[in-house]
């Protein structure tokens, strides 16, 4: 959540941001309102505070002294009644712009570039050169005979969902150990979370109260399934004050994952490219602000090491203002070369989203005596099936199989 005296004190650079980001010109002109309203009354509610702490002072003063209090008296209950009279108009409104706040995504970086939408993101570096084939490479779908149904997974629940059997499903189980290994190697401490968790969980890390539409919640109960393992884990320390010398806290972890995908309707509708549940492991981080550029540069690069180690060619791409997603400041995309759709595709995202989450869902540390807000970082690494189906598109043969990478050998 954005910091509600940012809004109050800088409002015109805060809005220049939320424009970088393709907020609306409406929610902008409802923020400003609530603003404006708010602090023309606290410049009258602080004068009357000011004046009544004087003014009691003199009136414990004048009565020792025996000096004629009435006048004082009656000035001091007149000011009450409007010091009252304000403080709830003025709690109400810092209740509104709470409430709107909650709704406002993150404000981007300064780095980040311009941008309407996913055309404007920008290619930082490739990494790995495309395979080449002696024959036309197949989509991952062709590749899998009687290791993917899609038919039986529409069968047992709906569209966007499928059954992985014999090598496929060992692949993916070898896949999620292999990747908690290499990310516990690289300092990641592993934790294993629950797959459901409460509205305040999911708030605290801004999937709720905006995108409600996308969750799957249990009828009944104020549990949902969880949309990544980011939200669980971030969560961990949700009103929390944390030992400055633990930090940064680095944590991987494998879970399914759940997503209605309520806005990709004839996107993907074929193979496993979007799932409503997928597998992915993911790393979170919990820093310091001084330590979370770092920290992110080391998430990017253990991602990256990742797809290498596994020998997927892949590119970096800094997300412009446009394309950012509702809670990061900054965000690169790990894109994975698929040889059967001919182009590169995302596999993971790496964000920081600096004290964005951190107030939402009050995770702070100590400094000295002082309490600061922590900056959340978090991103895919990977995701599972994604990357299940770049093995299957990049290592596979003419005859319509495929080799795994030398890495996974042992893992299958």
């Amino acid at each position: 959540m954005l910091d509600t005296k940012l809004i109050q004190n800088d409002f015109e650079i805060v809005c220049e941001k939320l424009r970088k980001k393709k907020v609306g010109e409406e929610i902008i002109e409802n923020l400003r309102t609530i603003s404006l309203e708010l602090k023309s009354n606290r410049a009258l509610l602080e004068p009357l505070q000011a004046e009544q702490n004087a003014s009691s002072k003199l009136f414990g003063a004048w009565a020792k002294e025996g000096k004629d209090i009435n006048e004082l008296k009656a000035k001091l209950s007149a000011n009450k009644q409007k010091i009252s009279e304000l403080t709830k108009i003025v709690k109400n409104l810092e209740e509104k712009l709470s409430n709107i706040a909650l709704g406002i995504p993150n404000l981007p970086d300064i780095d980040v570039p311009n941008g309407e939408d996913e055309n404007d993101n920008v290619e930082i570096k490739k990494v790995l050169t495309p395979p080449t084939f002696d024959f036309t490479p197949k989509e991952h779908w062709e590749i899998s005979d009687n290791l993917i149904d899609f038919e039986r997974g529409v069968k047992l629940s709906k569209s966007r969902f499928s059954v992985l059997k014999n090598r496929a499903a060992k692949l993916e189980r070898a896949l999620i150990n292999y990747m908690l290994d290499f990310n516990t190697k690289r300092g990641f401490s592993e934790v294993a979370v629950p797959y459901i968790v409460n509205r305040e969980t999911l708030t605290g890390t801004g999937q709720l109260p905006k995108f409600e539409d996308d969750l799957f919640k249990i009828e009944g109960e104020e549990l949902f399934l969880i949309p990544t393992a980011e939200v669980p884990v971030t969560n961990l320390f949700r009103d929390e004050i944390i030992t400055e010398t633990e930090l940064p806290i680095k944590m991987t972890s494998y879970t399914a994952c759940f997503r209605k995908e309520a806005g990709s309707a004839g996107r993907d509708t074929r193979g496993m490219i979007r799932q409503h549940q997928f597998d992915k492991v993911e790393l979170v981080c919990i820093a310091k602000p001084d330590q979370s550029d770092r920290v992110f540069d080391e998430m990017v690069e253990c991602a990256s090491d990742l797809l290498t180690s596994l020998g997927l060619a892949h590119r970096h791409l800094m997300l412009c203002g446009g394309d950012l997603g509702f809670g990061a400041a900054k965000t690169i995309d790990l894109e994975v070369w698929f040889p059967g759709q001919n182009r590169y595709r995302e596999i993971s995202s790496i964000s920081n989203t600096r004290d964005f989450q951190a107030r939402r869902a009050k995770i702070r540390y100590k400094d000295g005596k002082k309490n600061r807000l922590v900056n959340t970082l978090n991103g895919s690494s990977l995701a599972v099936g994604r990357t299940m189906i770049a093995i299957m598109e990049n290592y596979q043969r003419a005859d319509g199989s495929f080799n795994i990478p030398e890495v996974l050998k042992n893992y299958m």
